[in-house]
């Protein structure tokens, strides 16, 4: 009976030890989760979610320990204030790491905050090349930036819908910067820009600008900003009659844009860019399948690449056998992690290495990449 006892004391005490062993390593996510971007925001969280359960699934030891990672989910709002306060408050959680931000505008500020930390960052979608331009070196992102989509962009427009282009941004460091781009691009195209318009990422009445746009008679409207304000501005287009085609960055490459412009958007009418390959192209084709059983919603945009910057940050972990930002950075800079979206390298700024843009028509309800 004593032997028992002892066996049994000694199984409990084993399993308190492993118990023990077990350690907690926070990884954060920030993204507007509230607003009119919320869609996308939740998309965001949504992938970093999903890695952070399969890494937990598959099970994950690093030193000898066997770690569990947790998200710690904040809402930025899609405001380069409460950005910051949001980076703030995930150094002081004791992050290992973060996710995001979703948008350049709050990412940026965010970025130095992170960066005085010590803390890495890796942004899913924030495409303004001055996020790495910074000389951080623990800021990375795992999207091809606006220096990359904006010509490939114009080099569309020019070539395929018409040379005489009007310019609208919505004053963000992403819309305005992706704008910033495609003006340049299409000049050096041989195309010309009729007017270069702004607007904010708050409003839904763009009457004033297009009526000027109308007046230019341009092929192309190309709109630098989300698809909060990009539906309503191709409603806005129909309604005044401009036989312009409509084309977007990935801001507006959504299933949202759709439902907002309604029976405004036609084939052959709207186009749209967005960095990386089309979904079903990517090398886990089967990502969307398990994205929508796990959420029971669709894929928007970027949680993909949400996914593949956990997966890769997790993977550098492992790889220096340390959760200690300091410890794997070097790790994570020599990182070749075959994720959803495909292998994930980054080069010496901390950009993606060999990022891929995909062109997109509306056609059949939907966004279809072009061939």
């Amino acid at each position: 009976m004593k032997k028992t006892i002892i066996a049994l004391s000694l199984v409990a005490l084993g399993m308190g030890v492993a118990q023990a062993q077990e350690v907690v390593v926070k990884i954060g996510s920030s993204a507007p989760l509230t607003g009119a971007q919320a869609h996308l925001g939740k998309d965001t969280e949504n992938g970093v979610r999903l890695a952070v359960e399969d890494a937990n699934a598959k099970g994950v030891t690093i030193a000898g320990k066997k770690v569990k990672f947790e998200v710690v989910g904040e809402d930025d709002q899609a405001d380069p204030k409460q950005g910051t306060a949001v980076a703030q408050r995930l150094v002081d959680a004791g992050v290992k790491a973060v996710i995001g931000h979703m948008n350049s505008g709050t990412t940026i500020p965010a970025s130095r905050i992170y960066n005085q930390a010590g803390i890495v960052m890796i942004s899913p979608s924030a495409t303004n090349p001055t996020l790495t331009q910074q000389g951080f070196e623990n800021i990375f992102r795992v999207m091809a930036h606006d220096g990359k989509q904006g010509p490939a962009a114009a080099k569309f427009a020019v070539s395929k819908l018409g040379k005489k282009v009007a310019v609208i941004d919505d004053r963000s460091a992403y819309g305005q910067g992706l704008a910033d781009e495609f003006e340049k691009a299409v000049k050096a195209a041989g195309g010309t820009v009729t007017t270069r318009e702004f607007t904010t990422d708050k409003a839904t009445d763009f009457m004033t600008i297009l009526t000027k746009v109308k007046s230019q008679n341009p092929d192309v409207i190309f709109f630098g900003g989300m698809d909060p304000q990009g539906g309503p501005m191709v409603k806005q287009v129909k309604q005044l009659g401009i036989g312009a085609k409509f084309l977007m960055g990935d801001g507006g490459c959504t299933p949202e844009l759709i439902k907002l412009a309604g029976d405004a958007i036609k084939e052959g009418t709207a186009y749209c860019t967005q960095p990386g390959v089309p979904l079903d192209s990517m090398p886990d084709a089967k990502f969307k399948d398990r994205f929508k059983k796990r959420f029971n919603a669709e894929v928007q945009a970027y949680s993909p690449y949400s996914y593949d910057a956990t997966s890769t940050v997790i993977e550098a972990m492992k790889t220096a056998g340390s959760v200690e930002p300091a410890k794997y950075l070097p790790a994570l800079k020599k990182v070749a992690h075959k994720g959803v979206t495909g292998t994930i390298k980054f080069d010496e700024k901390g950009d993606l290495k060999d990022g891929a843009i995909t062109v997109y028509e509306f056609k059949a309800g939907k966004w279809e990449p072009m061939k």
